[in-house]
């Protein structure tokens, strides 16, 4: 058993969603898949595996930051996975994206602690696999969901006090930014798994407050849906459709 995830074989599903909070991960378990059925609460990791539209699905909450994403996504694989999205919020640099519009991410400037420490310094270009990009691009395309395909941006520190240090990307093209997706990205590759990101946008960095509720919460649905439908799209092309051993 893990040290973390405290999962057994079979208890994870091959397709993973990864929300960071452990709340979230309780909401779209218990109103995107059915047959629910909860394999850890330690550490307030939420964990969930059932099903949707008949694919056996899990939802793993992985916490705030790449140090605790990276546990958890190193633990996940061990325990199956072999595909994980990321579904959680951004900040993004122009008033162009606005709530709640998607951003679904091409790339991820690795501007954390935990990729450093995995690289040993090395210059790293943090992407998602083409499958689960274009996955998740043609999902969001179906179901009608406005978004942009683009770069974004992980930091460690929330509250820096070099304020909006991430926004010198902008100038760059940077879409958004949030503090998982390169150590999700970089784990994948490193351990031949799948990742992806889709993102609810969430306030304009810079910005005193969130946006309205109601516009977060619809992004949280359109955001999951779209993961949930990359995953169906993925096991149609790739056969793996199989359920979790019980």
């Amino acid at each position: 058993m893990p040290l973390h995830v405290r999962g057994n074989p079979g208890d994870v599903a091959p397709f993973v969603l990864l929300p960071g909070d452990p709340n979230r991960a309780d909401w779209i378990a218990q109103n995107f898949l059915e047959n629910v059925r909860t394999y850890t609460t330690y550490r307030a990791l939420y964990g969930y595996t059932g099903t949707y539209k008949g694919l056996p699905v899990s939802v793993q909450a992985t916490g705030m930051g790449c140090p605790s994403t990276a546990i958890v996504v190193e633990e996940l694989i061990s325990l199956g996975a072999q595909t994980l999205i990321r579904v959680g919020t951004c900040g993004v640099f122009s008033d162009v994206l606005k709530a709640p519009e998607l951003v679904i991410v091409q790339g991820s400037v690795a501007n954390d602690g935990t990729t450093r420490q995995y690289l040993g310094g090395l210059p790293y270009t943090a992407i998602p696999d083409w499958d689960t990009l274009e996955a998740l691009v043609h999902s969001a395309r179906a179901e009608g969901f406005p978004h942009q395909v683009g770069l974004n941006v992980t930091e460690d520190a929330f509250y820096a006090p070099q304020a909006n240090q991430a926004t010198r990307y902008a100038a760059f093209g940077a879409l958004s930014v949030e503090m998982e997706s390169s150590a999700l990205f970089l784990i994948a590759r490193m351990r031949g798994v799948r990742s992806g990101t889709v993102l609810a946008v969430v306030n304009k960095v810079g910005d005193s407050e969130f946006v309205a509720p109601e516009l977060i919460q619809t992004g949280v649905e359109r955001m999951t849906r779209t993961a949930l439908e990359a995953f169906v799209r993925l096991a149609a092309k790739t056969g793996e459709t199989r359920s979790p051993d019980r």
